[in-house]
């Protein structure tokens, strides 16, 4: 019974991607950000009420009634919750935050990480707290 739930709740889910504007292929992995970059979503419907699972791992701000801006806080999975007016949902999806570091090294010092940005020389990167918090829960479970 529960593979029958899961199958009508994937259909669904390739339902409402279709009709929100967000691509099939996003039904299958959730809604792709990469951290410290942002990703336009656009909805079918006006927008009253949007809710980011976990705030740390990503961030939504509107653009307009029927755009919404996702930017990748920390690596992770959260969940992505738009309401209409009437408390109809419009979208409920995954957000997977992830890291895209092809022109990045990390150096490793014991416990110490230091991520170097090399584009085209390599300097120190930016790390936000949120990314500065996973690489620490990720070091304390080493």
């Amino acid at each position: 019974m529960a593979r029958h739930v899961t199958l009508q709740a994937f259909g669904a889910l390739v339902l409402l991607s279709a009709l929100s504007g967000v691509p099939a292929a996003f039904a299958e992995a959730g809604i792709q950000v990469i951290m410290n970059q942002a990703k336009i979503v656009r909805i079918a419907r006006p927008a009253d009420t949007i809710v980011i699972g976990n705030p740390a791992i990503a961030d939504a701000s509107v653009q307009d009634a029927t755009t919404i801006v996702l930017t990748g806080k920390g690596f992770g999975v959260t969940n992505l919750v738009v309401l209409d007016k009437d408390g109809s949902p419009i979208v409920d999806e995954q957000v997977v935050v992830s890291r895209h570091d092809p022109n990045s090294v990390r150096v490793y010092r014991r416990a110490e990480v230091q991520t170097l940005s090399c584009t085209p020389y390599c300097e120190s990167s930016y790390k936000g707290e949120a990314e500065r918090a996973s690489e620490g829960e990720m070091n304390a479970s080493q």
